[in-house]
């Protein structure tokens, strides 16, 4: 798995900017939770769901508790990998997300973080079982612990 915490990350690469950058001189932590987002939604519009389709079927999954462990520091220049997965499904109302940030230069892990999703109807906010465009999207990318693409 080359250092990723599961096999098959979707990436999406970042470059730490001077403006990430908070008065303890590394990578405010904000930052880091901002390129998650970043990550989910192009990882959520490579798999065919990107915010426009969200709009269309008023069903949005939003994050109903995160998890987030910052292990160490990176300053500005750094190059980052940001790696997600679908790691879990609790059937047709929610998922959950995985994340891992490495550096670029020697592959030291930065950041993990975990996201408990549910699914909503944007136009009330009320938990709603995901449509069937999500069910055909997500529940075949999820993987299990080791590595390998759940049945789907």
């Amino acid at each position: 798995m080359d250092g990723w915490d599961h096999a098959h990350p979707f990436l999406h690469a970042v470059r730490v900017q001077p403006a990430h950058i908070d008065v303890l001189a590394h990578a405010n932590n904000i930052a880091y939770i901002g390129w998650c987002q970043d990550a989910a939604w192009r990882h959520s519009a490579a798999l065919g769901l990107a915010p426009d389709a969200y709009r269309a079927l008023d069903r949005a999954m939003v994050v109903r508790k995160a998890r987030y462990e910052y292990l160490l520091a990176a300053v500005a220049g750094d190059e980052l990998e940001v790696g997600t997965w679908l790691t879990g499904s609790g059937g047709r109302l929610q998922m959950t997300r995985h994340f891992q940030v490495r550096r670029g230069a020697d592959g030291a892990t930065l950041f993990r973080g975990d996201w408990e999703l549910v699914c909503i109807m944007i136009s009330n906010g009320r938990p709603v079982r995901m449509p069937q465009a999500f069910m055909e999207s997500y529940l075949p990318a999820v993987i299990d612990t080791s590595g390998a693409v759940a049945p789907g």
